[in-house]
Formats: structure tokens, sequence, C-alpha cells
């Protein structure tokens, strides 16, 4: 069965994305180090974050709400107003920052495509994601978007009937090992992960053994040779 749907992340697998987080990390840190040590201050915000993902989503948005609520969570009343208005700022930084794509992105999408229709499967807000991919340049090489609020078993069953393809037509990759790869396998499909060194913690997830379906890259550009020793399923 060849594969006919290859799906792609978008932040950390075409464009960087998490060295911008770490860039706003470091501010945090230094602006609530009279109220916490950087560790402290990291943990509590990590956790402001996981718990506040059901209700603000993923993305930059929900991050500078989290950093607000962390800042006054550590620094009560004695947080300056000022801090808040750094915090706003580092946030609008955020929504605002260059889209700096990946080495070779531009020529592995073009050995991609020979290969297969291309699908952008990211998730966030749906406005920046938007405009990221919009300053990326790289739009018109997508036969589709689709931008969710998360990644699960569900969201690629949708996706590939909504396609027209069988799951095992299809491929997944990206930085996520639990976004990207276990529900795209779950739901049928094939799986790539191509881990990128700043990884967010709450992506993480134990790699799936000897599963038939599943490969590790080194980086996307190992994608189209990876697709090419797909056989068909026994």
């Amino acid at each position: 069965m060849p594969i006919e749907l290859i799906c792609l992340d978008a932040d950390d697998t075409l464009w960087h994305n998490m060295r911008h987080f770490e860039e706003a990390h470091a501010a945090f840190t230094a602006m609530l180090r009279p109220f916490a040590a950087a560790d402290i201050a990291r943990e509590t915000l990590d956790a402001c974050e996981a718990r506040n993902l059901a209700l603000y989503g993923y993305g930059a948005k929900g991050f500078t709400l989290s950093m607000i609520e962390t800042a006054l969570e550590l620094g009560g009343d004695r947080l300056p107003s000022r801090v808040i208005a750094d915090l706003l700022a580092a946030g609008r930084r955020l929504l605002a920052h260059p889209v700096e794509l990946l080495h070779g992105i531009e020529a592995t999408l073009d050995a991609l495509a020979d290969r297969g229709r291309l699908v952008l499967v990211t998730k966030g807000d749906l406005l920046h994601q938007e405009a990221k991919l919009a300053a990326s340049g790289l739009g018109d090489r997508f036969a589709g978007v689709e931008i969710v609020s998360d990644k699960t078993e569900q969201t690629f069953t949708r996706l590939f009937e909504r396609y027209g393809v069988a799951p095992g037509q299809a491929v997944m990759a990206g930085d996520s090992m639990r976004s990207d790869v276990l529900p795209a396998l779950a739901a049928g499909a094939w799986a790539a992960y191509v881990p990128q060194p700043l990884a967010w913690q709450h992506e993480a997830a134990v790699a799936p053994a000897n599963h038939p379906r599943f490969g590790q890259l080194s980086e996307l550009a190992a994608l189209p040779g990876w697709i090419d020793t797909i056989g068909p399923e026994v």
C-alpha cells in the first residue's frame, strides 16, 4: 500500500520555535529573581502552564497568561505592576518573532512532494499559526493545512477520512513523541520522530518498542528516504 499522504508538524519541524520560548523563560526567571530562585520559578511556571492547557490551549498567548499567573503566585502583593507590563512585552515578542526555517526545509519539502500530498498538521493558536505559515513562505507547498487544538488518535482518524486515504497510506512526521507519533500510530498511520534539542517536557513520551510503522530520524531531510523503505504491510 503506497504512501499517498505526508503529514508534517510545523513548530520545530519546519521552523524554529522553542528557542523563542527559551528566551521568554530566561526573561521570566530574571524578572522573578527577587521572589524565587530560577529553578523554582521555572518549575512553577511549567506546572501552571500544564494546568492551564485545558483552558488556554497551546501557544504563546496561553503561555503569556501562565507567566502572569505564576508571577502573581510567586510575588503576591509585592509584585510590581511593571513586571506584569514586562511579561506582556515578552509575550508580544513571542507572537512577533521572525520565522526561521530549519536547514534544508525547502529542498526536503520538494523531495516529499514527489512522494505524496503534503498536509501541515499543527496545534496552537489559529491566528498565530496562520501568521507563522504565511511568514514562512511555505503555504503553497501544502495540499491542506490543519490547525487543531490538540493531536489525538481521533484527530488523525478524521484527517485521513477527510483526505480520502487509508491510515496505512499516511505518514506523520514531527518532533513530539506525544503529539505527532503516538496518536498517528494509534490511528493506523506510519510515524517518524524527528527530535529537536529544545523539547518541551510536556511533549515527552516513551517511544514505542519495535513498532513496525515507527521510525526515528536524525533530521527531516531523512524522511523521503525513510518513506521509500515503506512497503506493503504484512
